[in-house]
């Protein structure tokens, strides 16, 4: 647009070059015409008008070429102004766009982080909640089976203990119970004597003066006898 504009406004200066030239050209002419007149040249001062007119017809017709070239150039730079507001507007726009365009793809970025996010989690506790129900499981698995050895049901092959071996340290466990429940039993019957004899012990203290009261008295009499 601006070398459109820059032709035009050339094309216009050689016009305006044209004209300036012409009106030379035309005011010479009008000198020679007077000179003719003056030296009695009727026909020479003739001819001169003759191109005088024709230069005047033609510095009408580039006025109106200058005319037009000036319009031309004035549309060219109303179109260019209005380009250049354009572009300034698309510019403008895009980098808003743009702007847009990076939040939005930002934003999508971390919409799919933190889908990605739940779907781990959500992963992970699914392969908790699997361990756990395996977990109980083996746990309920193993006091069944526990209870089955322990009722005869099952043999533990994991002892190293035969069923001898095994009865044997059942009556070793059941002797030391009774062991020791014959021993609780002699602490409690030692308490409770020692309690009745501190209770008795008083009692027999009390008699003893008193029968030594009364033999007191028994040889006071005597001796007052």
């Amino acid at each position: 647009m601006r070398r459109s504009i820059a032709e035009v406004v050339t094309a216009k200066k050689r016009l305006e070059m044209q004209k300036t030239r012409l009106g030379e050209n035309i005011r010479t002419l009008e000198e020679q015409s007077r000179s003719a007149i003056d030296q009695d040249r009727e026909d020479l001062a003739k001819l001169v008008l003759e191109r005088k007119k024709t230069n005047m017809l033609q510095l009408q017709e580039l006025d109106k070429q200058i005319t037009d070239m000036q319009a031309q150039q004035d549309r060219l730079e109303q179109t260019e102004k209005r380009l250049s507001t354009k572009v300034e507007e698309f510019r403008s726009r895009k980098e808003v766009i743009k702007a847009q365009y990076s939040a939005a793809e930002a934003q999508v970025r971390i919409k799919e982080n933190v889908t990605a996010i739940s779907e781990e989690m959500a992963s992970v506790g699914m392969t908790m909640a699997r361990a756990d129900d395996k977990t109980e499981k083996m746990k309920a698995k193993a006091q069944a089976l526990d209870e089955m050895i322990n009722t005869g049901i099952l043999t533990d092959y994991t002892s190293n203990k035969d069923d001898i071996e095994g009865e044997l340290e059942k009556i070793a466990v059941k002797s030391s119970v009774d062991e020791e429940l014959a021993k609780l039993k002699a602490e409690h019957a030692k308490k409770r004597r020692q309690t009745t004899q501190a209770v008795e012990q008083p009692q027999g203290i009390e008699d003893d003066k008193v029968r030594e009261k009364g033999e007191q008295e028994k040889e006071e009499v005597k001796v007052t006898s």
